[in-house]
């Protein structure tokens, strides 16, 4: 018998702090998942390549890079309550900027927004993960970590439908003739100038109303008591606490492992949209494959949190692993309706990935060096900033070989998956 099947994951004295933090992770889902649409909405609306429409992901996980490590250093001097709260302000003012941002009608702009919205949730995931780990006992912390990030995709969810309902199908731009071809391209600058604002309106709305919800949350959390699991903790200092994790191989690889799987997420999630596209899918409709591809996200987040009861984690996340790689083989070499179904597929197996290679990193680390190596492998999250442009950049090729643009740059969420599979076989074999 399993010992951590006698061991609860959340205990009652904590079951409301823990409920709270969980919900958290559906909030910064939310944010995930409206922008992915948006690389495809600003490509069309501004007017610009697939690439530089993929600066949005620059802009919103590039934050993340840049406000990990102080976010760290903070939660570090303080408490992880004071961590969440600052990252919630953050948040709720990168989301309101996108009020000016439309107005300006400059896509920097909203760049700009995306990148301080981000400064926020790179605060609220270095400190509300570490946080879930501690609520309890450490031999049921990965899958206490699972059971919180399985919320995470409800959030998603909520935004893929609010982009898909709301803003993606609400889009002039995006109108076409019965021919299939886009009647924006065809209008004179004064009626692209009408669509524009218009459209920059609707893209803008829900990101405002988003603002305004995280204040409410920065209330609640304000006023609710949460359990001090660093009272009285007197920690080395942060350079020495970096030496260790850099000779830490397990953890090491472990920030590689994690910056290829947002990658892959970001890149499979964000694409969905082109995919469809080459198949003739409008955007609204396209979106409806990504939401499908959430549902399985979640459904099988929660399963593989039960199987990890039963079967080790290391070994969940190399087998996961694979068979992502055999799905995505699928979307490069299949064109047509089958390849968007692997597609879709793929998200099965990557539900696991990030609160299981999260949890492996940090397993056995020092105390002292907890806070940092959360920050280190939420940088990793840059992961998501960097690869999509580099996909843009193929995509917009159009041609490579034999193959599409859109499904040859499918190759790279393939490769991530490789290095996925590797390390945990290495955590499995080597890193016992």
């Amino acid at each position: 018998m399993n010992t951590t099947e006698k061991i609860p994951v959340v205990s009652r004295e904590v079951l409301i702090p823990f409920i709270i933090i969980t919900s958290l992770f559906s909030l910064w889902g939310f944010a995930n998942d409206i922008t992915n649409p948006m690389v495809a909405a600003f490509g069309t609306v501004m007017e610009i390549s697939t690439a530089k429409a993929a600066l949005v992901q620059l802009a919103f996980y590039g934050g993340y890079a840049t406000m990990a490590i102080p976010a760290a250093l903070f939660v570090r001097k303080y408490s992880y309550k004071s961590g969440i709260i600052l990252g919630l302000t953050l948040y709720a003012i990168g989301a309101l900027l996108f009020y000016p941002a439309a107005e300006n009608e400059v896509f920097g702009f909203f760049l700009g927004s995306l990148y301080i919205l981000t400064f926020g949730l790179a605060f609220l995931e270095t400190t509300a993960n570490p946080f879930i780990l501690s609520m309890g006992d450490e031999r049921t912390a990965t899958q206490r970590l699972n059971l919180a990030q399985a919320f995470n995709p409800i959030g998603s969810l909520f935004g893929m439908f609010v982009a898909s309902k709301f803003i993606l199908v609400a889009l002039d731009s995006d109108k076409r003739n019965e021919a299939g071809e886009l009647i924006f391209t065809t209008l004179g600058e004064a009626q692209k100038a009408i669509i524009r604002t218009h459209d920059l309106a609707i893209i803008r709305d829900p990101y405002v109303i988003l603002g305004f919800v995280v204040i409410a949350m920065l209330v609640l959390i304000s006023i609710t008591k949460m359990p001090d699991t660093k009272k009285n903790k007197k920690y080395s200092s942060a350079k020495s606490s970096f030496q260790r994790l850099f000779k830490n191989g397990k953890y090491r690889e472990g920030v590689f492992a994690q910056l290829f799987y947002v990658a892959a997420q970001i890149m499979c999630w964000t694409f969905i949209i082109q995919y469809a596209g080459n198949l003739g899918i409008p955007k609204a409709e396209a979106q409806n494959y990504n939401i499908i591809a959430m549902t399985i996200f979640l459904l099988s987040r929660f399963i593989s949190t039960f199987l990890m009861k039963y079967v080790n984690a290391k070994k969940l996340l190399m087998i996961f692993a694979l068979c992502a790689m055999v799905t995505i083989s699928g979307v490069i070499l299949i064109e047509g309706i089958l390849g968007l179904y692997l597609l879709v597929a793929t998200s099965a197996f990557m539900s696991l990935m990030f609160p299981t290679i999260y949890g492996i990193a940090l397993d056995g680390l020092p105390e002292d060096d907890t806070a940092l190596g959360a920050a280190g492998l939420v940088m990793a999250i840059v992961g998501g900033a960097l690869m999509p442009i580099l996909q843009g950049t193929l995509i917009d090729m159009e041609k490579i070989g034999p193959f599409t643009g859109v499904n040859f740059s499918f190759i790279l969420p393939f490769i991530c998956f490789c290095f996925i599979a590797f390390y945990g076989y290495r955590t499995l074999k080597i890193y016992k």
